[in-house]
């Protein structure tokens, strides 16, 4: 887990003005704390009214520090809140497939798959190479649970944000078009007085996430060099 990554949570007990929640996901059980302040913008009168115990929640990570874990509610966004609810029913359906294929096998197994690395993505990964799933389950079972995902239609997820790119130099679109070459394989829009919006799809929402973020982190570093002001909204 990072700053900043957004995790599925169960709200489970409520002391003071502290929201104690577990972290969904992890190889051992973790705990992570929501001050009120990050629940919901502007005084709270009713905390039952955005938090209940036993509840599913999506958070942000805002701070990890020995064994504390802040987290927020407010800041995350429906887009995002979303695109995790739709990756733990893809993990649902997943877990289903393996039962329907492994009978009383499938807790082991999937266990076992759990201990290595994550499950959704392990089996996103065996539909091109399903080596290291037939070493698990025996190549008959591989075969199976291949075709059945195989056959699943898989919702494409598209990660959008928009960059501002502003200069006083001469030769600023020059240096803003070397900037947005960085951008390959990414759509790129020209919204109008400077800014820009760029968009990622992948069939793995956090993919897309990581190849929008790895080039603005290389164009805002691009645009220090060149002198060109950037900001993301």
């Amino acid at each position: 887990m990072e700053v900043g990554d957004l995790v599925l949570c169960t709200v489970d007990r409520i002391v003071g003005t502290v929201v104690f929640v577990k972290i969904h996901g992890q190889k051992q059980e973790t705990e992570g704390s929501i001050v009120f302040s990050e629940v919901a913008p502007g005084r709270i009168r009713n905390i039952r009214d955005y938090i209940v115990p036993k509840k599913k929640i999506v958070c942000k990570i805002l701070r990890i520090s020995n064994n504390n874990i802040d987290l927020s509610l407010r800041r995350v966004t429906q887009k995002e809140r979303k695109e995790v609810l739709e990756e733990e029913s893809l993990e649902k359906s997943y877990i289903s497939i393996l039962k329907s294929v492994l009978k009383e096998k499938a807790e082991e197994t999937i266990k076992k798959i759990n201990e290595e690395e994550n499950l959704t993505n392990f089996l996103e990964e065996s539909k091109t190479n399903s080596l290291k799933l037939g070493k698990i389950v025996g190549k008959e079972n591989s075969e199976k649970i291949i075709e059945i995902l195989n056959s699943q239609k898989k919702k494409i997820s598209r990660i959008k944000k928009e960059i501002h790119l502003t200069t006083t130099k001469p030769n600023g679109i020059t240096l803003i078009k070397k900037i947005l070459s960085i951008f390959k394989e990414i759509e790129v829009k020209y919204l109008g007085a400077g800014k820009y919006s760029i968009e990622s799809e992948s069939e793995d929402m956090k993919s897309a996430d990581k190849k929008i973020r790895e080039k603005i982190e290389e164009a805002e570093k691009e645009s220090k060099k060149l002198g060109v002001e950037f900001s993301l909204k």
